[in-house]
């Protein structure tokens, strides 16, 4: 199984819905909040050269924003 990351920011909807959807397939991952961590908001810029969330890490995979069927894909869900 690859290493997954969210990151997130407060009062961020869709956010809230890539971690729900995570949760139902059980899959587990790390949240970093970029409004309270300085360093994800670091990492998040600086290597994955992305200014918005939710951005998910999988493996090597980078999916920069709210995008369920590339997420599935990346995962190997079919549905």
């Amino acid at each position: 199984m690859k290493d997954i990351i969210v990151y997130t920011q407060n009062e961020c909807p869709p956010c809230k819905i890539v971690k729900m959807f995570l949760n139902e397939y059980g899959f587990s991952y790390s949240e970093r909040n970029i409004h309270e961590d300085e360093k994800s908001r670091q990492e998040l810029t600086d290597i994955y050269g992305s200014f918005s969330t939710p951005t998910i890490v999988v493996g090597s995979e980078v999916i920069i924003g709210f995008d369920l069927e590339k997420l599935k894909q990346v995962l190997n869900i079919n549905e």
